[in-house]
């Protein structure tokens, strides 16, 4: 639901989100981002990588809110939707395959003559070296559960079985 340009998305990328119910949810869009941005770049810096929050120039997807490592490459997106009374936060962390990435978006950016630099598409193993998306989801759960209240939920089976069904239809090559 949030977002800008072409970003891309693949099993060694975490997504989430935060859905809140805001009265004027435009008086609070920079709160918002900086909630979110400071909880994962300190979840990150937990598991040891130097994450800082700005845009890193040429990055693809360009956002002030961005993550990024060393100052040199992006490793996390974020965006927003407000909707009449609520507002909707969209993060999606690059854990692995930054080449896959890079690869995936360089004919995208050729296409709609977008500027961009590939060589700021990162992902937290470039960083620190092998790690799972479960390590990146309880580092940032961690993290969060500080600030938000967290309430664990599961998905009913019609939800899933949609999901699965749909999901196909989403698929690529």
């Amino acid at each position: 639901m949030a977002g800008g340009r072409a970003a891309a998305f693949h099993e060694g990328t975490l997504a989430l989100a935060r859905a809140t119910p805001e009265r004027y949810p435009p008086r609070t869009t920079q709160d918002r981002f900086a909630e979110v941005s400071g909880a994962i770049a300190a979840a990150l810096r937990a598991l040891g990588v130097d994450a800082r929050v700005g845009e890193v120039p040429g990055e693809y997807c360009p956002g002030a809110w961005s993550i990024n490592a060393r100052g040199a490459s992006k490793l996390v997106g974020i965006g927003q939707r407000l909707v009449s009374g609520g507002a909707h936060v969209g993060v999606v962390v690059v854990v692995a395959g930054s080449q896959r990435i890079r690869a995936l978006l360089e004919p995208v950016y050729e296409a709609l003559d977008l500027a961009w630099d590939p060589e700021t598409v990162g992902a937290v193993e470039d960083e620190i070296g092998p790690v799972s998306l479960e390590d990146v989801e309880e580092a940032i759960l961690a993290e969060v559960r500080r600030s938000w209240d967290l309430t664990p939920a599961t998905l009913d089976d019609v939800t899933l079985t949609l999901a699965e069904e749909l999901s196909e239809a989403h698929e690529v090559g």
